[in-house]
């Protein structure tokens, strides 16, 4: 235990984000036109969309999950070039513009994309639709199988090397050792993996915006949108916010449950032994699943540059809207990050100094608050504060300052599960030598602080940034003629089927991202020096 003093201004923080989500959670209730659950259920529109989030999310996951096993088991046990860029490949779909992807996969399996031309060659259709329920279990496995099967590879690559040496030794052929060893730490990430992919399927907007194919396949977040911006049914509205909030609030309890279940294990970073027994046909097994993976992510993204560069690239490029979004997009995406990044490293500085006084449960309770936006969606804080500023302001003429402060808040959860136990280590660390020294506040931060920290914070940073650029449920809500970001502008494109031009404003959304993360970086390692 160590008497250090509590910085207040992160007790501050986090009492403001309980009064803002207090009080947009009391204008939805305001406006709901009863709170009882049943009155919900007895509807059949409502009960129709709630089945549908839960339907897709749950084969999302399962597709996904239950693909990314095997992909997982194939890259755990080969060794190939470029198996380190397939890993960095599948790591960038975590931030990818959802848009972006979306025109891949349109590209290739649109109702005039590549796999379109190829039938149309032969006179015949496509036997599909790609809008709809398909389209959406599409992009959610593009999405999500990359992440789930980093997630477990990380819990493979952490089984000691003796063990390996051990099913070696005792003679176990691959299937003895994958289901003596490999599969219980498989099993035991499993909850946690589908958990997570199940929640950012159900919570999802931008896809099921992009590829949703009607009222059949339409989902929570996705009616809550309709009935404020199309219908404006202030009170459908608001009680879908309410009953898509107590969802997401049940999930994510769960979700903690199964997370506290899961023991810690040791990461290894020596390299996995190669099998005794190994055969032709494992070999092809795991040759098949990797390429199925990589035939999954890279096409997309190949789409996105070859249809990028086309006869439409010039008009768009003189065209003063897409100047506007883009720029709006960077100012956003800037903005918010930075303001996040100082709301989640002011609530640190308090958490970690209650974890060092021996006070952790008011750490965690500080933290829970800054997370707390977790339960409550984008879509839904939006319709919220839609609702509570819409008699006092004109709330469509402060459209930039409230994607801002959504997107901001939204990405606070990523900052301080990036950044608290760096934090804390380095405080640990660093704590009775900066004491000794008298160093304190911003020197110390300068010093000693910014120097442990700068890639955690840049990392941080960078991935708030590129969630803020990419992101369409705010700007969707209060976005308007006058205020377009490049997500907007490219989900405009893509509903008026301008295809070549949506073609290029993907491709420049892909490039000014990778151009924006890039930077950020060398900007952070630069500041340290």
């Amino acid at each position: 235990m160590v008497n250090v003093p509590v910085p207040k201004l992160g007790v501050a923080v986090a009492l403001a984000i309980f009064l803002f989500v207090s009080a947009t959670i009391g204008a939805l209730v305001q406006y709901a036109p009863s709170l009882n659950i049943s009155w919900v259920l007895s509807d059949p529109y409502y009960r129709h969309i709630t089945f549908f989030s839960f339907y897709q999310a749950f084969f999302s996951t399962l597709l996904s999950v239950g693909l990314a096993i095997p992909v997982a088991h194939a890259l755990s046990r080969r060794e190939f070039r470029g198996k380190s860029l397939l890993l960095k490949l599948f790591a960038s779909t975590l931030v990818l513009p959802v848009l972006v992807g979306v025109f891949g996969i349109l590209a290739i399996l649109g109702n005039s994309g590549l796999v379109a031309s190829a039938f149309k060659a032969f006179d015949a259709r496509l036997p599909f639709s790609i809008y709809g329920l398909n389209g959406i279990l599409v992009a959610h496995v593009f999405f999500n199988l990359p992440y789930a099967c980093r997630l477990l590879l990380h819990a493979l690559e952490s089984i000691p090397n003796e063990q390996h040496k051990l099913c070696s030794h005792l003679g176990m052929n691959a299937w003895q050792k994958f289901h003596q060893v490999e599969w219980p730490r498989i099993r035991q990430q499993l909850p946690h993996v589908a958990g997570l992919v199940f929640m950012l399927c159900f919570t999802s907007f931008s896809t099921v915006m992009a590829l949703g194919g009607g009222p059949k396949s339409t989902t929570i977040e996705l009616a809550i949108y309709q009935a404020i911006k199309f219908d404006f049914d202030l009170q459908a509205g608001a009680i879908l916010a309410l009953w898509q909030m107590l969802l997401c609030g049940g999930l994510s309890l769960l979700l903690l449950r199964l997370a506290k279940t899961l023991p810690a294990s040791v990461q290894t970073n020596q390299p996995v032994l190669p099998l005794w027994s190994d055969s032709r046909l494992a070999k092809v097994w795991d040759s098949v699943w990797i390429m199925a993976a990589i035939l999954l992510v890279l096409p997309p993204l190949l789409m996105v540059f070859w249809q990028g560069l086309n006869p439409q690239s010039l008009v768009v490029l003189q065209d003063a809207k897409f100047w506007q979004a883009l720029m709006a997009s960077i100012k956003v995406a800037t903005l918010a990050s930075s303001l996040a990044l100082i709301m989640g490293i002011a609530i640190l500085f308090t958490s970690r100094a209650w974890h060092l006084k021996g006070q952790s449960h008011w750490a965690g309770r500080i933290e829970l608050m800054g997370t707390i936006i977790l339960v409550t969606p984008g879509i839904v804080i939006s319709t919220g504060l839609f609702l509570l500023l819409r008699n006092q302001v004109d709330v469509f003429s402060l459209a930039f300052v409230m994607v801002i402060l959504v997107n901001g808040l939204m990405a606070l959860p990523y900052i301080i599960k990036t950044l608290s136990q760096p934090m804390l280590q380095t405080a640990q660390q660093y704590q009775f030598l900066c004491q000794s020294l008298g160093m304190t506040g911003w020197s110390r931060f300068k010093m000693v602080e910014w120097k442990a920290l700068n890639k955690p914070i840049a990392h941080a940073f960078a991935i708030s940034f590129m969630f803020s650029m990419g992101d369409l449920s705010a700007v969707a809500l209060f976005g308007n003629q006058s205020f377009t970001t490049l997500p907007l502008y490219l989900f405009q494109l893509l509903g008026s089927y301008q295809m070549p031009a949506a073609a290029m404003v993907s491709l420049c959304l892909l490039v000014f991202s990778v151009i924006c993360f890039s930077l950020i970086d060398v900007t952070f390692k630069r500041s340290s020096r």
